[in-house]
């Protein structure tokens, strides 16, 4: 089993992006490897911060690098997309923060046992969740050739999905597809041969698709996001880092509803549906990793980091 450690893609725009408050109250809805955490909590004095995962060992790990601020910290196992219920029972009146980070830990990647990776051998799996009843093997092994090439298309944006759905359930009928790699080399056949060895790995796009399925990674965003600004305090600080432009576009969308949600004819001289914004954009364009950090992480390359202020 890999380490715990998860690079904290952004740190510091992300925290600072929040301009914590000593006596203020802050949710962390994917706590991970606790670097935002621990940033954050370092700046509280009587002030709060709840961390939700959905991933008890990520909760586990977390919690004993945060024990020093553990008076100031509530650790909660739950899916992000209750965080209303959450901050409902540990936040009654209020948050003046919240950050959300949507992608994969570095953990949850290099643990060859949770099968999130085409590079290393392990059951198919991919659940963030390991009580999800949901994994990977399931979308493999029972999804219709149809559903597939739907999933493999919409959330990998996959060109060749029908193709490598039709792969898949031709080898299924053999014996199940178990494997990471049993699957990844099924992937890799429907590709010409130049393109097998040279650039990206051609299950990359599949694989992510299929884990958005598995942990319905879009479908929570916007309810997520509108339970979050429901109970943010006026003025208090939004912070989203996404990691592809599937997930960074449901972001911009669900912001931009908050901000500029007027169902009015462009040609009405005036605004009569009643619309008022309860949201501000605090950078029209979203912030991007520095050259240092690409440098110490790689990883983060695709991350994009949107923030936004309760008016």
């Amino acid at each position: 089993m890999a380490s715990f450690q998860h690079y904290s893609v952004m740190l510091k725009e992300t925290v600072d992006g929040l301009h914590p408050r000593p006596d203020g109250i802050y949710v962390d809805c994917t706590l991970g490897g606790g670097g935002h955490s621990e940033y954050l909590a370092s700046q509280l004095t009587t002030g709060k911060l709840i961390c939700i995962d959905r991933d008890e060992e990520a909760i586990f790990h977390a919690s004993r690098r945060l024990e020093r601020y553990r008076d100031k910290i509530i650790f909660v196992h739950e899916n992000f997309c209750n965080v209303g219920a959450v901050l409902d029972q540990w936040a009654p009146d209020g948050i003046d923060g919240a950050m959300i980070d949507l992608g994969v830990s570095s953990y949850q990647l290099d643990t060859p046992e949770r099968g999130f990776s085409y590079h290393a051998e392990a059951r198919l799996d991919m659940r963030m969740d390991q009580s999800a009843p949901l994994s990977a093997w399931e979308v493999v092994n029972t999804y219709s050739e149809e559903a597939l090439a739907r999933v493999l298309f919409q959330y990998g944006e996959e060109k060749r999905a029908r193709s490598i759905a039709a792969a898949i359930v031709k080898e299924r009928t053999k014996k199940p597809v178990n494997t990471t790699l049993e699957l990844a080399e099924i992937i890799r056949s429907v590709f010409p041969p130049k393109e097998r060895i040279t650039g990206k790995h051609p299950a990359r796009r599949s694989f992510q698709a299929i884990r958005i399925e598995v942990n319905g990674e879009l479908a929570i965003i916007p309810e997520t996001l509108t339970q979050l600004v429901e109970r943010l305090n006026t003025g208090g600080y939004l912070s989203v880092i996404t990691f592809h432009s599937l997930e960074d576009r449901v972001v911009k969308e669900t912001l931009r509803g908050f901000v500029d949600g007027c169902t009015c004819p462009r040609d009405f001289p005036v605004c009569v549906c009643g619309f008022t914004p309860s949201l501000r954009l605090c950078n029209r364009k979203p912030m991007e990793p520095s050259e240092k950090e690409l440098e110490e992480n790689p990883r983060s390359r695709s991350a994009k980091l949107r923030i936004a202020q309760k008016i």
